[in-house]
Parts: C-alpha cells; sequence; structure tokens
C-alpha cells in the first residue's frame, strides 16, 4: 500500500519523511487533477509518460479493502481524513467531487495512454457515483454528508489520524447536514482542468445558491464564532459551514470560521455558474477585510501566515476570461467577452484584446513574456480558428485572428 498512498504531512530532514504515512482523501484525489491540470499546460509527455504509473497507483488506493470507495462503486462510504484535520465518516460533497473529478482526470490520462481498461473503469465509476451523489446528497438546496460508520476493524490505520477517530460509533467533528462553503471545491478545479461538470449542472448552480442563502453574512456582529477569528464585527465573510436545521452536537472544529481560501474557491464557482454580482460580492468581502488597515493586504492568514490556500483568487481570473490552455493540442480559449485582459499558462504570459470584426470576432494575441505554441484559438460558444502547421510566438510577437 505504500507505493500509492501520499502521506499529506512531510517530515524533515528527509531521513525523517518514513516516520508520517497518513493519507487524505482530498490532498490524495486533488494532486492527481493537479498533475492533469500541469501536464495538459505544458503538454509535456516526456513529464507525464514516466509519472502516469504512480498516478494510476494514486487513485487505485481509494479502492483498497475498507479504503474510501473499497466497494469500487464511485462513491467514498469509507473514514477520509481531509484538510478540516478531521475525519468524515461516510459519503461528502467535499470528498466526492474531488474524487469524481480525479476518476474523470484518469480517464483522460488513461485514454492518451491507450490504457482502455483503466478508462473504462474510471468511466463508468465516474458516472455511477455522480448519479448517487446528485440523487442521495443534494437536498434540493446544496450538498450535504451522509454520516456512515463502517465496521471498525475494516478501516485502515493509517485514515484515523486522531481527529473524530475515537469514539467508534459516534465520531466527533462531521460536517452532517451543513451547507458547507467548500463542498464543490471538486467541481471548482474541474472547471479550471476543462473537465466539465461533475454533477448535475442545474444542481450545481443551486448548491451556489444555496452557500450564499446559508453561508453569507453581512454583518458578523451578531455572530458566534468558537474559534479563531478571522473576521469580525461589522465585516461581511461567507460561513465555513451554516446549520438551516440539523446540527450535529460537535461539528467539525472550523465550522463557524471564516477563511479566505475557502470564501474564494465559492465565489469562482458563482462566477463560473453565471453567478456573477454574488461571486464578485464576496472577492470584494474579503478586499474589504484585507484593505491595507485593518490587515495587511499581501497576508490573508489561515492556519498560519501567508496560507496557501488564499491563492485560490487568481482563479477568479480564469473564471471571468474563460481561458483553457492545453499544451497537448496547442489551443489557448477564451471566453465570448469584448476587452483587454491578462492571461498567463505558466510558461508566458501576455494579453488578449476581443472585438467584434466583420462576421466574428477579431482576436489580437501579445505574448510579453515567455514563448507560446498555438496551433488553434478558440472563442467559446463562437468558434475556432486552426493555424495550419501552428506558430511558436516569442515575447514582444502579436497575432490577430477573425473567429466565427
Amino acid at each position: 500500500i505504500r507505493d500509492r498512498l501520499m502521506s499529506f504531512r512531510v517530515n524533515l530532514p528527509l531521513e525523517r519523511i518514513p516516520q508520517f504515512s497518513k493519507a487524505a482523501a482530498d490532498g490524495q484525489m486533488g494532486t492527481i487533477m493537479k498533475f492533469y491540470r500541469d501536464w495538459q499546460l505544458s503538454g509535456n509527455d516526456d513529464f507525464f509518460a514516466p509519472m502516469y504509473t504512480q498516478v494510476k497507483k494514486a487513485l487505485a488506493y481509494a479502492w483498497i479493502e475498507g479504503g474510501w470507495d473499497g466497494n469500487q462503486d464511485g462513491v467514498m462510504e469509507g473514514v477520509q481524513h481531509n484538510t478540516m484535520d478531521v475525519e468524515y465518516y461516510g459519503p461528502n460533497p467535499q470528498m466526492n467531487i474531488w474524487y469524481l473529478g480525479a476518476l474523470r482526470a484518469m480517464e483522460e490520462m488513461a485514454l492518451h495512454m491507450n490504457d482502455q481498461e483503466m478508462a473504462l473503469k474510471c468511466g463508468r465509476l465516474f458516472r455511477q457515483g455522480s448519479h448517487w451523489v446528485d440523487e442521495n446528497l443534494f437536498n434540493g438546496e446544496y450538498y450535504f454528508h451522509q454520516i456512515i460508520i463502517p465496521e471498525k476493524s475494516t478501516i485502515p490505520k493509517e485514515h484515523l489520524i486522531g481527529m473524530g477517530a475515537d469514539d467508534y460509533g459516534n465520531p466527533d467533528y462531521q460536517l452532517g447536514e451543513g451547507c458547507l462553503v467548500d463542498q464543490l471545491v471538486g467541481q471548482y478545479m474541474a472547471h479550471i482542468c476543462d473537465l466539465g461538470y461533475l454533477l448535475d449542472k442545474r444542481k450545481v448552480g443551486q448548491a451556489h445558491q444555496g452557500i450564499m442563502k446559508y453561508n453569507y453574512r453581512k454583518s458578523l456582529s451578531d455572530h458566534f464564532n468558537c474559534f479563531r477569528s478571522y473576521a469580525l464585527g461589522d465585516e461581511a465573510a461567507l460561513l465555513m459551514a451554516a446549520y438551516p436545521e440539523t446540527r450535529p452536537d460537535n461539528p467539525f472544529p472550523y465550522f463557524t470560521e471564516v477563511m479566505t481560501g475557502f470564501e474564494y474557491t465559492a465565489a469562482v464557482g458563482m462566477l463560473y455558474e453565471g453567478q456573477t454580482d454574488a461571486g464578485l460580492q464576496c472577492i470584494q468581502n474579503i478586499r474589504d477585510r484585507y484593505d491595507g488597515r485593518k490587515r495587511s493586504p499581501f497576508n490573508e492568514a489561515e492556519c498560519g501566515h501567508h496560507y496557501g490556500r488564499a491563492m485560490a483568487s487568481w482563479s477568479a481570473l480564469l473564471a471571468l476570461t474563460g481561458f483553457h490552455y492545453s499544451g497537448l493540442e496547442e489551443r489557448i480559449t477564451f471566453d465570448d467577452i469584448q476587452g483587454t485582459y491578462f492571461w498567463s499558462n505558466g510558461y508566458a504570459y501576455g494579453t488578449v484584446h476581443l472585438e467584434e470584426g466583420n462576421g466574428g470576432k477579431q482576436v489580437s494575441l501579445d505574448v510579453l513574456n515567455g514563448s507560446l505554441k498555438l496551433s488553434s484559438l478558440k472563442i467559446e460558444n463562437l468558434g475556432e480558428h486552426l493555424i495550419p502547421g501552428g506558430v511558436k510566438l516569442e515575447a514582444g510577437q502579436t497575432v490577430s485572428y477573425l473567429v466565427n
């Protein structure tokens, strides 16, 4: 199992790494999606091919006996340690949608490697799991957590880190029927990776509306927070979780808190669903709190200073512009919106200008730094301009095409 498990903590110095061997469901599934993203952006099969077997093992770890999806039905019924520093017992949207995203990413990678058996299996589990989550975890307004307690003897020891795991049969720190701010984080990442919808599109939109309905607070003056205070007083924010009806006696420890990394994920998810006013309002609330007077605009604290999750703010640019780049197909994509805006694929950056042309959109693409391989330029819902033989654009070069 050790060669399939990804430890979510790393001890230093390096010789101490083997001392910690515990798995987190969201971390492991999310890393599979991030590997897919980096491969797509780079288009580098020399990077991808040697790692494929290890990525395949990382996903298959979910299928070990007693594991997250031990019965291999596309649903994580097992005990899932996660970024809330607790174990969730049973199917929940946060981990299961990460899993659906990892299955979709793995399906695409397996097809590229002509691994038909793996591709077919991932596609089947994805469809089964997606249908099950929509049918069983959606209450009409948001996705919730269905608590299932497995037989204690079947739980892999590396899944029991401690928080909520000690009181077998009645675990603490569960999400339960709460509306979680991060319930759609896997769908958020799927949009960024251009993997499409992991769940019913209508229900995804309704769930984001549910987050605004239940988690949004215009003021925290009357809000009781039982843990750390990252927002307070008359500040507006999205709470980590809200309980419109039934609340566990002792939910996960951060449920009354506010953390910007989670807020950005929800807000950008709203942008992807066309709920632009709500998404921008949530982002504006963060900027109002970290305005340089009350707090540093360069240090959005979470569990420590300069916490990495706040970098999710960058994805707002991706959602607002519809940017995607496939290094494999050398294709760059934008939404059909007029104006000039910034783009970056990690290897080059520049600007793009879109305006109405004769019979389509006139697109001007500038490379300001790095180099960009380009074989096609696509405007979502409009068309694609193919570039026979492709071009390699260097810093300072501009190309213009009519897309219709």
